[in-house]
């Protein structure tokens, strides 16, 4: 065994070394999830992206055993691994800065090269090219940390048993801290920064103690300290200059444009809106427009009951209530900042109650029945397995009165890949007898019209007619004109089995084919001039 007395005085104390494995496993931790929200805003949070995280993550760390166990073996100066842990450290704080740009131009580069699984690629070399390096370095602490705590192999399968104890608490704290205390309070930025400033200072402890090089130290805190500058006040969308609202919640990260005429919610930088506010009253121009068709179709009686499940800022809550009488609605939203945020900027009145709840969840939990339910829980490619499912559409259809209506946003139409939404509206018209579908003009929406009542076109149409609204009058007509009844092909999705993450990626990427068409024509013919131009 090594002389454990040629060790820095500082390792000859084995709690240090218990320490230094601790904040490792706890740091490793933090980064994971830290990685899942800084890729969420681009990439999505779905399944695929968090299985890239994991594998990417599994890839550094097994390649940092390896290599800090030959570097022990082969040279076991421990200036060298609280070096690595210190370039970590470094590396970790810098990543909310170079990370984003990373995003953008591995992204920028990909979409003119890649024409399937564009996800999959983006979201895999940008883990790569941000996460992998400094976790690989820290992968090296366990090996080395063996090499100078365990002094004989009497006591070696007790020390390195109380290594890895400290190693998993760690990994636990950094699991729960970020995800529920840090990110929801102070961000995704300054959550990079409490970690990678908990690995510099110890690294730093160790070469005070060395009484190492000033310049080192002294280096280490000035980029530190810019870090700390820099990367807080760099949002995600970088890009913008006009948000009045920009932050994270436990589920998201949430951006607001206000203006005087609307105010506008975002929870994903690169795919659109997902609740709007007319400053003035009026339609949207959006899905939500189409959607008010539900409320006509229902065979209701005195007072129409309505229920939204994804609520968002309460967009389609608050027109029905506008534009029809005797009309209560109430939602369910998952996140309370969302909620928070629609009274303050999207006029929601105190009038309209928000549970803050899973919507499956709730349905499980809730006795009432209702004439219209919204499902409104899809963005992209994040589909919410639990409500694709047929069991989750039955539970639906068993909230509905006679003769009530389930509309549900499909936000995901491409004019060559319809897999998710066959998928969905199958799934569909296997709980219900009757279901139509409209495409929604200018946007990849779909909205979908469910029920048992084999009357309910007809309903919609005699009452169509009957509207005194011309501006709601005009839309019901054009919902008219492009109204479709849905036959079952058979593609069910259950609670056992929904690929909804493969399914909605396969869309997005002929969505993002379709969108770059014209610039990849200008880009082939002139260049990067043509592109510019």
């Amino acid at each position: 065994m090594e002389n454990k007395k040629s060790y820095p005085k500082i390792l000859q104390n084995k709690w240090y070394l218990y320490l230094t494995e601790f904040f490792s496993g706890m740091s490793v931790m933090a980064v994971e999830l830290g990685a899942s929200r800084l890729l969420a805003p681009y990439f999505s949070s779905s399944q695929i992206v968090w299985t890239i995280i994991i594998g990417t993550i599994m890839i550094a760390m097994a390649l940092g055993n390896i290599y800090g166990g030959k570097s022990a073996d082969k040279n076991p100066n421990p200036d060298k691994l609280y070096g690595r842990v210190l370039i970590s450290g470094i590396w970790i704080a810098a990543v909310p800065f170079i990370g984003k740009f990373a995003v953008m131009g591995i992204s920028a580069l990909l979409v003119f090269t890649v024409s399937t699984n564009f996800l999959i690629w983006a979201a895999f070399i940008t883990c790569m090219t941000v996460f992998v390096f400094p976790l690989f370095l820290l992968g090296t602490v366990t090996p080395s940390l063996v090499k100078y705590t365990v002094d004989s192999l009497d006591d070696s399968g007790k020390t390195v048993g109380t290594l890895n104890a400290f190693n998993t608490i760690g990994s636990i704290i950094g699991t729960f801290v970020p995800t529920f205390i840090s990110i929801p309070a102070v961000g995704t930025s300054v959550t990079f920064l409490i970690f990678a400033g908990i690995l510099i200072i110890l690294a730093i402890i160790y070469f005070i103690s060395q009484k190492a090089n000033k310049a080192k130290i002294i280096g280490t805190t000035a980029v530190f300290a810019v870090c700390c500058v820099i990367s807080p006040t760099m949002g995600f969308a970088f890009w913008e200059k006009d948000l009045a609202y920009e932050g994270e919640s436990v589920y998201n990260y949430l951006q607001v444009k206000d203006n005087e005429r609307r105010a506008l919610l975002s929870t994903n930088v690169l795919f659109g809106v997902q609740s709007v506010y007319m400053k003035s009253g009026g339609l949207t121009g959006m899905y939500y427009d189409y959607a008010m068709a539900a409320p006509l179709m229902a065979d209701t009686k005195e007072k129409t009951e309505i229920l939204v499940l994804g609520m968002g800022t309460g967009t389609y809550a608050k027109q029905c209530c506008e534009y029809f009488d005797n009309t209560e609605a109430e939602g369910v939203e998952i996140d309370g900042k969302i909620i928070e945020l629609s009274r303050e900027y999207f006029g929601l009145p105190d009038s309209i109650e928000v549970t803050e709840y899973d919507g499956r969840a709730y349905l499980n939990v809730c006795d009432k029945k209702y004439d219209v339910i919204m499902v409104d829980a899809y963005q992209d490619i994040t589909i919410p397995f639990q409500m694709s499912s047929r069991e989750f559409f039955s539970e639906v259809r068993s909230h509905l009165k006679d003769g009530g209506i389930m509309v549900c946003n499909m936000n995901m139409r491409s004019k060559e890949n319809d897999g998710i939404n066959s998928y969905l509206s199958d799934t569909i018209a296997d709980v219900f007898q009757e279901v139509y579908t409209v495409d929604v003009s200018g946007s990849t929406n779909r909205e979908l019209f469910a029920s048992d009542d084999p009357e309910m076109l007809e309903r919609f149409r005699s009452r169509t007619a009957e509207l005194k609204n011309p501006e709601l009058s005009a839309i019901m007509d054009m919902v008219d004109e492009r109204i479709e009844k849905y036959e079952n092909g058979g593609l069910i999705l259950t609670d056992d089995k929904a690929p909804v993450e493969l399914l909605g990626m396969s869309v997005i990427d002929d969505l993002i084919q379709e969108e770059l068409a014209y610039y990849k024509e200008r880009f082939e013919e002139d260049g990067i001039k043509g592109l510019l131009e």
